[in-house]
């Protein structure tokens, strides 16, 4: 998986988009909005479970970042400045669709074991090898949806984007032993309903994404022409797999945070769909002139 924050860029040349777009320049602005929305739109994506409120979600995230770029000071570093916008936003907007369907793992667990575990034969097992890698990253999504929105969200920064406890504290304004705190009991969580649910990290557990893409398959639930993922995106998920089997093996903690780490991200992006639809309002214009 490309890791959205670790993208190439500088603190210096966000530091120059900035001053450059206080001073009116759009085509600055365009490309700081350019270099973090990729960030903003797949953190959106796992908080939500649904690409389409994520991409709503990193709509609003910006206009706030537009409107309040005035007031970064430069006395911190930029990315600090927007990573507090961005969890201030997502702790405090309005519920998604998602966290309104999935409330527990409780209920997950319950929507999970009343859909059938038919058995495959080999050939069946790679015809449904492309809908079980859908299967797998929709069922941890759903995973992630049963952790309250601040539990969520330090699990994803920290590890699935690899954010360090002493930034993550800093955004969350809490203290570090806090922040690992918090992290911890999220984990725990995790693990916990894996342990006791899922085939992935637990081979007891009859639950298997493969047994799980037949069934809803049958039932009209997943449809190869209608994934959310796309070939790329599974394509990524592939390379990450090879490359990290081996050690995803050596203990079932790791082997948690690599799954979560493994699902796709989004790195290309439609520019009307988010700069222009943003850039050509006027009353956003202004806070630049």
């Amino acid at each position: 998986m490309q890791n959205p924050l670790k993208l190439e860029y500088t603190e210096t040349l966000d530091r120059e988009l900035v001053e450059r777009s206080l001073e009116g320049d759009r085509k600055s602005l365009e490309r700081l909005i350019q270099l973090h929305q990729s960030f903003i739109y797949n953190v959106a994506w796992k908080m939500v479970h649904d690409p389409h409120d994520a991409m709503d979600l990193t709509q609003e995230v910006l206009i706030k970042v537009i409107t309040k770029l005035s007031q970064f000071k430069f006395n911190s570093s930029f990315r600090t400045w927007l990573y507090r916008i961005v969890v201030n936003e997502f702790l405090q907007g309005k519920r998604r669709k998602m966290e309104l369907e999935i409330s527990s793992f409780d209920e997950l667990g319950r929507r999970l074991e009343a859909i059938p575990n038919p058995d495959l034969t080999r050939e069946e097992e790679m015809l449904y090898e492309e809908l079980s890698r859908e299967m797998k990253v929709r069922c941890m999504s759903g995973m992630l949806m049963c952790l309250n929105r601040e539990q969520r969200l330090i699990y994803i920064l920290a590890d699935t984007y690899g954010i360090d406890h002493k930034l993550g504290a800093e955004v969350f304004d809490i203290s570090p032993q806090n922040y690992r705190v918090k992290l911890h009991r999220a984990r725990k969580e995790l693990f916990n309903y894996m342990s006791n649910k899922c085939g992935l990290i637990n081979k007891a557990n009859p639950c298997r994404c493969s047994k799980k893409a037949k069934a809803l398959k049958g039932m009209g639930v997943l449809d190869e022409n209608k994934m959310i993922f796309t070939k790329a995106y599974r394509e990524q998920i592939a390379q990450y797999a090879e490359t990290h089997s081996a050690e995803a093996c050596e203990k079932h903690e790791t082997a948690m945070q690599d799954l979560f780490q493994s699902h796709p991200v989004r790195t290309q992006f439609d520019k009307e769909t988010i700069i222009d639809t943003i850039l050509k309002e006027s009353d956003y214009l202004k806070y630049f002139q």
